[in-house]
């Protein structure tokens, strides 16, 4: 989906590595100017981070959230006796199926879907609002749909990030379920309404749509926040596994920041203190500019193990990259330098 319908990114609460703010996780550290919502690949864009649109595919062990095609034929409950040609021509059930339909016989009988079940209400869209703001890679996925329907989840999918952007999350849910309700094979749908969940704090479901993700779409970049997902649920061993494997090889160079920040979170969770630090010193740590919140969260991460003269010298680091304010690091600075200021004072 978008990079960021809100923000893809894992969330944290001041800690860089500690325990989550908002319902999310993974150790965003607090930002000064609040959860400034870019919109994502659905629908804008959270500045420069490349979070595509398209998902990937799904570990072996990930194959639980198959669908009702997998369990009938693992189980021969419901489709024994019929033939394999009822089996194997029946559509899996990855999700709501409303994208399912009849070819489109405005054009030429050709593979576009049109929707064939009724449509429920759907939450209101802003007469501005043309669909059009969405990324390119997003609308090569919805050319799948037909123009109509394209046109329609496009603009769901601008809804979803503008109000996580806004941290309304009850109307960027509604938004994101009729975008899957319509298209519900379209990665950048899947992945809006993950990023809903996620920031409800359902990491349950977060984690299903992520997988589908994946599975549709061929890209790991929602690696962290799977792995945020699985902290998010106690799942802390399965989260360590699931960010060591291959496929976070494969993550570009922010997305491995993100995951290093959710790794040092768990490792904190588990009162790992060191692994915590160890996890975070990845090559991007030294770079000057560019990664803010890996700085604050290396930071963080020295004052927990009782080292607050590395600890100010780090968050000095990030506070001097922090040119857009995505961390709380200058009054984290100010607090170890005994300095205080009142609200008054901030606001």
């Amino acid at each position: 989906m978008a990079e960021e319908q809100g923000s893809s990114r894992p969330r944290g609460g001041r800690s860089a590595g500690g325990r989550p703010a908002e319902g999310g996780r993974g150790g965003r550290p607090t930002s000064r100017g609040g959860d400034r919502g870019r919109p994502d690949r659905a629908g804008g864009s959270e500045r420069g981070r490349g979070e595509r649109a398209t998902g990937g595919e799904r570990p072996r062990s990930e194959r639980s959230t198959g669908g009702d095609r997998g369990r009938s034929e693992r189980t021969g409950s419901s489709d024994r006796g019929r033939g394999d040609r009822d089996r194997t021509s029946r559509p899996r059930s990855d999700g709501p199926r409303d994208e399912r339909g009849v070819p489109d016989a405005k054009r030429g009988g050709g593979s576009r879907l049109v929707p064939t079940s009724p449509r429920l209400p759907e939450p209101a869209i802003p007469d501005e609002v043309t669909g059009k703001e969405v990324p390119r890679e997003v609308h090569h996925q919805l050319r799948t749909l037909s123009k109509e329907n394209a046109e329609g989840v496009a603009k769901h999918l601008v809804m979803v990030a503008a109000y996580l952007g806004a941290d309304e999350l009850d109307a960027a849910l509604a938004h994101a379920e009729t975008a899957v309700r319509r298209a519900g094979r379209v990665p950048a749908a899947r992945e809006a309404l993950g990023l809903v969940a996620y920031r409800r704090g359902d990491f349950a479901r977060a984690l299903t749509e992520f997988r589908t993700v994946r599975r549709l779409g061929g890209s790991h970049h929602v690696l962290p926040l799977m792995v945020d997902c699985e902290r998010g649920l106690g799942r802390l061993e399965r989260a360590l596994e699931l960010a060591s494997g291959p496929d976070a090889t494969q993550l570009d160079p922010a997305h491995k920041v993100e995951l290093a920040i959710v790794v040092s979170g768990v490792r904190r969770d588990l009162g790992q203190l060191e692994a915590a630090l160890l996890a975070l010193q990845i090559p991007q740590l030294k770079r000057a500019q560019g990664y803010p919140r890996l700085q604050y969260a290396y930071a963080d991460a020295l004052l927990a193990l009782g080292r607050s003269d590395d600890a100010r010298e780090w968050f000095a680091r990030a506070a001097d990259a922090d040119i857009d304010l995505e961390t709380d690091a200058a009054e984290r600075l100010d607090e170890l330098d005994g300095i205080a200021f009142s609200e008054d004072d901030l606001g």
